[in-house]
Formats: structure tokens, sequence, C-alpha cells
């Protein structure tokens, strides 16, 4: 059960979230930050990080341009987050059935926030005619609360008397017959974050930086064998070597070679794509001339 104090805590943050990421921008109201003040709030920092960090990725590579609004992934892993935690949901499933509908949904929240908020604008406009900067400061600053109360009046809402509805979603999908509801959507929390990646590559030019895409990749690749699989490596080495057959141990090894040599390669050919493109560049000369600054050269008429 969320407790009170919880509950206000994470409306506090809510509410300062979107007017941090219309002012300040520090990050505090990203998908991610969310996920971690809600896990800390909760006392489960891990499963706050698992659904931001999952939700961030979904939203890296949606933007909006003048007045447009995008889905609200941030309130959307406070809300995953605070109920995975306290009704035991897997992290996966409150992805795709609480981060995801709430991130949807509060579009139209964002919206109603954008429209209250010019009527403070007008009356800045008549204290500016007027000459009253103490009427420019209050409006100003009251401006902010259309903002606050979009995000924070439905987190508030949905953690109060969502509870029952959400325990009752989670018994639902739980039955045999339905498991395959969860398999599902647990299937498309998974397909969540390379759905991010993909509207990112959409809109990066990646035609011409192909050789980064392929040396991050590479270097990720190379990475992960070399630092990843260090402690099963030490493993092997401490117990396992004299265990397991030669033939076992000389493929490890080899697998172990291969994909850092994979890697290794992909960097060479990102160098080979630079060097090849700093070669095709000609760098045109200014001509000299000998003739001082404003010296006529030819004949004077």
């Amino acid at each position: 059960m969320i407790q009170w104090w919880q509950v206000l805590l994470l409306t506090l943050y809510s509410a300062y979230q979107i007017c941090d990421e219309l002012t300040i921008v520090s990050s505090a109201g990203s998908p991610i930050f969310a996920g971690f003040i809600t896990g800390l709030v909760m006392g489960d920092l891990k499963t706050g990080l698992l659904i931001g960090s999952a939700l961030q990725l979904v939203v890296l590579g949606v933007g909006t341009f003048g007045g447009a609004s995008r889905i609200d992934a941030t309130s959307g892993a406070v809300l995953a987050t605070a109920f995975s935690v306290a009704k035991g949901i897997d992290p996966e499933i409150a992805i795709s059935t609480i981060g995801v509908p709430v991130a949807g949904l509060l579009v139209y929240t964002d919206i109603l926030g954008r429209f209250t908020t010019t009527y403070f604008a007008h009356r800045v406009d008549a204290a500016v005619e007027r000459f009253d900067y103490k009427a420019i400061e209050r409006n100003y600053l009251l401006g902010a609360l259309p903002w606050a109360l979009s995000r924070a009046l439905p987190v508030f809402l949905a953690l109060v008397f969502g509870g029952s509805l959400v325990e009752a979603m989670v018994t639902a999908i739980e039955l045999p017959q339905y498991k395959w509801i969860a398999a599902g959507l647990t299937l498309a929390a998974r397909m969540l974050p390379g759905l991010g990646f993909a509207i990112l590559l959409h809109y990066l030019p990646l035609k011409r930086n192909l050789h980064y895409l392929a040396a991050g990749f590479g270097i990720t690749a190379m990475l992960t064998v070399l630092y990843g699989n260090v402690s099963s490596l030490g493993g092997a080495v401490a117990g396992i070597i004299g265990t397991l057959p030669a033939d076992a141990g000389i493929e490890f090894v080899n697998n172990f070679k291969g994909l850092s040599m994979i890697g290794i390669a992909i960097i060479g050919i990102l160098l080979a794509v630079l060097h090849y493109q700093n070669a095709r560049r000609t760098v045109v000369a200014a001509p000299v001339s000998n003739v001082e600054s404003g010296e006529i050269e030819d004949d004077e008429i």
C-alpha cells in the first residue's frame, strides 16, 4: 500500500518536474530521473531505474516543436514505478500496462495546461501596458500553476484512487487463461526501447555518419566482452580450469578473441573512412599578393 507521505512527495515532484523542464532544464523532468526519485521514495531503487530507463529510451527521439505536445513519459514512470513496487507488479508489465498508457493519456492534461496558461499571459500583456512590474512578476509566477497542476493532479488522483483498479488488473492478468496477455505485454515492453532508438535514428543523418554508428557498435561489443565477462573469466580461472575438457576451454578463448577482433576491425574501418574523407577535402588558399593594402595596381587615369 502506498503511504500518504509517499503520495505527497510524488505529487510535489510531479508538480516540480514539468516546471524544471520548462525553465531550469536540469534533467529532473526526464523519465530516468523520475524513476530514480520514485524508486527512492518507494524504497526500491532498482525497479525505479529499470522502469525509468526503459521509458527514457521510448522518448529518446521524440521532441516537441513550437506548441506541440508529446507523451508524458515522466509521469508514466512515476506511476508505473509506484504501483510496481506497491503491488508487486513485474516492471516490464508495469511499463506496458501503466507507464505507456498514462504517458499517452496525459497528453490531454498537457494541452489543458498550455491552454489555461494563456490567461496569465494576457494579464502580463495588460500589466506591460500599465508598466506595472509587480503584476508582471506575479502573473509570470502564477503561470506555473496550470503547468504544475497538469501533472500533479492526475498523479495524485491515480495514486490515491487507482490502487484498487491496478490490483484488480494484476489479479486478472495472473489468471491462467490470461497468461498470454501478460506474455504479450512483457514482449511489448521489451520492444519499446528499440522503438525509441528507431525514432531517434530516423531523424539523425545516419547515411552520412554510418561509420560512427558502426564504430559505436564495435566499441560497445568489444568493451562488453572485455569488461562484462571479467567475473566469468575470473571464475573460470579460479574454479573451472581443469574440470572442463580442453576443447571447451579453447572454444571459449576463441570466442572471446573473435568478438574483440570484430570490434577492432570496425574501429579500423571507421579510421579508414575518416582518413578517406579528410583526403578528399581540398583547402583553397587565398591568393598571395605583394601589393600593399589600399594601393591601386592599374595605371591612374
